[in-house]
């Protein structure tokens, strides 16, 4: 009896120890040259979406999905916004904006519905006793100041303003403008809630800061259930001397949670394909 038991324990034995082996010797490959491992993997990421090769499609349908585009304001767009330097890198190498216009045009077309989440500071919000580092950065440098929460006096061509070039497409009368986040993600705005009431499941996700608002909008609309397309070339991020590059960090963060990570040209596509 116990040879016999000994005997059929012995291809598990053998198993696991391959297995161990094996491991062992696929861990020491890939952590002799880590620096090396760590740059593709980011090469990867930004330039090949999806980590997963045979991750599933995400039809992107009128009926049930969503622009959204978070930040399109001139502090972070336009080239007298006061973050203009940390961003305007990679908001040129991106074409961020030229991309973000491209899918307004397509939504407007296909008959998409886009929804904005936008980011002030009134007045009141000087009496924060706490922030953190870029919270404290934006209050300082007065990032999407508004002179209150109902007077638009000052408003206009301000930084918190839309960015020019996006007016068209968001004062037509049909983009849902939602209440304004206040921190980072719509925990604190009516996002959720206006997606939910259009029975909206699916979004098209875009706009700014890539590693900031946008990936805060990201984690939390995953967490309420929605499938979210990311546009990476429709979004940018800051690059910090100290702090590193926002967008390289976002993208990775995208490619591990969200269920797609698109191009602009794909997106338009997938929603050409959503309207038949």
């Amino acid at each position: 009896m116990a040879t016999d038991m000994h005997n059929n324990d012995m291809p598990n034995t053998s198993r696991r120890r391959f297995l161990t082996v094996a491991s062992a010797s696929t861990a020491a490959a890939l952590f002799a040259t880590p620096q090396l491992a760590a740059d593709a993997f980011i090469d990867s990421a930004v330039t090949d979406g999806p980590m997963h090769p045979d991750a599933p499609s995400l039809p992107l349908n009128r009926t049930d999905t969503a622009v959204v585009f978070i930040d399109p304001q001139n502090d972070v767009l336009s080239e007298n916004g006061r973050a203009w330097a940390a961003v305007s890198e990679s908001v040129k190498e991106n074409k961020t904006i030229e991309n973000m216009e491209r899918i307004f045009k397509a939504a407007k077309s296909h008959g998409f519905e886009v929804f904005i989440s936008p980011h002030y500071f009134f007045p009141v919000d000087k009496g924060w006793k706490f922030n953190g580092p870029l919270e404290a950065d934006e209050a300082a440098s007065n990032l999407f100041a508004r002179r209150g929460r109902l007077s638009l006096d000052g408003f206009a061509g301000s930084g918190a303003d839309w960015l020019d070039r996006f007016k068209p497409y968001i004062d037509d009368g049909k983009t849902i403008v939602v209440s304004p986040h206040r921190v980072w993600g719509p925990q604190t705005n009516d996002l959720v809630l206006q997606l939910r009431k259009r029975r909206i499941n699916k979004v098209i996700l875009g706009g700014m800061l890539a590693n900031m608002c946008v990936e805060s909008h990201l984690r939390e609309l995953l967490e309420q259930g929605f499938e979210v397309a990311i546009v990476k070339d429709a979004t940018a991020g800051p690059r910090h001397p100290r702090w590193g590059d926002g967008y390289t960090a976002a993208i990775i963060n995208y490619s591990f949670l969200a269920h797609a990570v698109l191009t602009t040209e794909e997106t338009i596509k997938a929603m050409g394909r959503g309207t038949r």
